[in-house]
């Protein structure tokens, strides 16, 4: 590639018109542009969170990446987003880019509708083959003769989706498609020493690629033997490739040309293999090697704890709050305490060990805990296969990605009555994730699962109840939702009831209704109206499903009922009570306030109050309602 050599040394970011200007740049120039890039990342994830590890360590390959293709001409598909940060400075949002993650900021993930350079929207894993074998083969009918680059990270290659847009996409197709193998921590291969890196080093060169296309042209020239001295050679070549280069194989087997591995973290080198990729104009897949949290000393050492993190200190790495205060943690060290007593007890989870708190179960009974990778489906059934045969598998997995494995729950747990536990780490709002991370579809998705009973604690005592009636008292597929962070002080206040307690005012014609987190904020709109001469009663519901019908006599007796559901509306329990409401006869008004749409991106407090669910949006909503507009 022709470099402008003319340029200074050094060049930083904000002089430079991107992505269109990284063209001209020298290597050295483009060297300290990654630097600076990294300086980037680390100061903001430091002040906002986000994805910092995986970010780090794609810096180079998204430079060379950018210098190498057109966008947004040529299509770049990342998969999960996890690793598009470095992506987004480089196409024009370097000066947004300290609102990223914020309300009205940048996304933490590709957006469409943020930056035509973000070809598709992804906060899921193991999609992006997928997608861009879809965009590939869009172009191609439509007689394009631009790119389609699928970035995705070797921990989603652990998901099915992957390999089943694999199979599909190499085989039988002439389109430009190269998907680019981020390989920052799982090894895919053994290594076969230096006799492998120079072939691979010789086999990723352009010269390699010319001489490779010289030799077969003029093979096909030499009448009558051509063709069967080609095939002979090719049958030598596979044959070698088979014994010495076994890596290889999967990929070349599913139809990709297979070029690697590199080294993700030299332009040199990833420059060569893109150009070299190009030349082909059929599926390549790309296997580069970098290092994860690569530029930052902490995140080097601890790649995990840094996958995903809240606000840290910079020098010292340190977050700013501690994750022993979260739900999260009370889980995993609950269900390290039932396991003592109980060995049939067996927790799983889906490369989130630290995120979900099993980091606690891993250490004290590693025969008994299982890390299945990105595969939300395998787990499921994995666990069905466990609790078929007497043993209590516990899945502890976020919200937003037990949507993946709906199937697995009707057909391999529920209709087979089977005894699994699902911890639903981060259900409700998260926050500053944004839509494709907020975990307000469970509920609706659980409660369409007969056989299926549901809690929503309010508070970590109520969390460890929940969990033990959950393992010894239910029965078939049991559910235990509980949001990201802390319990709130108002919240460990309330009083505990196993499965749902009133909490009464004098005379009331006013009845709340919530579960989960929102009960604090539920309790404050309580006293605030209670100041004003305003008396309702609040029902704290801890099983939310099935409903106990013994409570609609109870309800009836209100003239205004409101419910408050941190979740979606459509297919919520605020839903389910109202139905049960009308077909029992109630004539009384009943309102309910939960999730309308996709909530996008903002703090938690923030994501909350615009949605109603705040104790003064609470308050504001019960008093238009009652018609006493705030007075007695």
């Amino acid at each position: 590639m022709k470099e402008n050599t003319n340029r200074p040394d050094k060049v930083s970011l904000g002089e430079l018109e991107l992505p269109k200007d990284l063209k001209n740049l020298s290597l050295p120039q483009c060297a300290a542009l990654c630097k600076e890039i990294r300086g980037i990342l680390i100061s903001t994830v430091s002040k906002n969170g986000g994805h910092l590890a995986s970010n780090l360590g794609a810096v180079e390959l998204t430079m060379a990446i950018h210098r190498n293709f057109d966008s947004p001409n040529d299509k770049i598909v990342w998969d999960v987003g996890h690793q598009a940060y470095t992506h987004k400075i480089l196409t024009g949002r370097l000066e947004q880019f300290s609102s990223l993650r914020q309300e009205n900021g940048i996304s933490g993930f590709p957006k469409p509708e943020e930056s035509e350079h973000d070809t598709f929207i992804s906060g899921h894993s193991s999609t992006s083959v997928s997608v861009a074998c879809g965009i590939a083969e869009a172009m191609r009918m439509q007689g394009k003769d631009n790119y389609t680059v699928a970035v995705i990270g070797d921990g989603a290659m652990t998901g099915g989706m992957f390999y089943e847009a694999m199979n599909n996409c190499g085989r039988d197709h002439r389109n430009n498609l190269i998907v680019i193998l981020n390989d920052n921590n799982m090894s895919i291969s053994k290594s076969v020493g230096s006799l492998s890196k120079y072939l691979t080093t010789l086999r990723s060169s352009e010269n390699y690629y010319k001489t490779k296309e010289a030799v077969k042209k003029g093979l096909k020239k030499i009448p009558i033997v051509g063709n069967s001295v080609q095939k002979g050679i090719k049958n030598v070549k596979d044959s070698v490739k088979s014994n010495i280069l076994e890596q290889n194989t999967m990929f070349e087997d599913m139809g990709f040309i297979y070029l690697g591995p590199v080294n993700g973290h030299s332009l040199t080198e990833l420059e060569e293999v893109l150009h070299t990729a190009k030349h082909y104009h059929q599926p390549v897949f790309i296997h580069v090697k970098t290092t994860k949290g690569k530029g930052y000393g902490p995140a080097e050492k601890n790649p995990g704890e840094y996958h995903g993190i809240s606000r840290f200190d910079i020098a010292t790495g340190n977050p700013e709050v501690s994750a022993e205060d979260s739900y999260s943690t009370v889980f995993g060290k609950e269900l390290v305490k039932i396991a003592e007593n109980d060995s049939r007890i067996c927790a799983i989870t889906a490369a989130m060990k630290y995120g979900t708190g099993l980091q606690y179960f891993r250490f004290r009974y590693p025969e008994r805990f299982y890390d299945v990778g990105i595969a939300e489906q395998h787990a499921v059934t994995f666990a069905g296969g466990l609790a078929s045969m007497g043993m209590i598998p516990v899945f502890a997995v976020y919200s937003t990605f037990l949507q993946r494995a709906y199937d697995q729950l009707v057909h391999d747990v529920a209709i087979g009555k089977l005894h699994v536990i699902l911890g639903v780490d981060r259900a409700g709002v998260v926050g500053e994730d944004g839509e494709t991370h907020q975990g307000l579809f469970d509920v609706p998705m659980l409660t369409t699962i007969p056989n299926t009973v549901i809690y929503s604690p309010s508070c970590y005592e109520e969390l460890r109840m929940c969990m033990k009636k959950a393992i010894y008292m239910d029965k078939g597929l049991c559910a235990i939702r509980y949001p990201r962070g802390a319990e709130s002080a108002s919240v460990r206040k309330l009083s505990l009831g196993t499965e749902y307690i009133f909490m009464r005012e004098n005379n009331s014609d006013t009845l709340i209704i919530s579960y989960g987190r929102l009960c604090g904020s539920a309790r404050k709109a309580q006293a605030v109206l209670k100041d004003e001469g305003i008396n309702c009663d609040l029902l704290k519901l801890t099983k939310i499903f099935p409903l106990d019908r013994k409570l609609i006599p109870e309800m009836k007796n209100y003239k205004h009922i409101v419910f408050f559901e941190e979740g979606m509306g459509n297919g919520g329990i605020s839903e389910k009570v109202g139905e049960m409401l009308a077909e029992s006869g109630y004539s009384g008004d009943y309102g309910r306030v939960a999730a309308e749409g996709f909530v996008k991106q903002a703090s938690v407090k923030s994501c909350l109050d615009k949605m109603g669910l705040s104790s003064k949006k609470m308050a504001e909503y019960i008093r238009n309602r009652s018609g006493n507009n705030g007075k007695a």
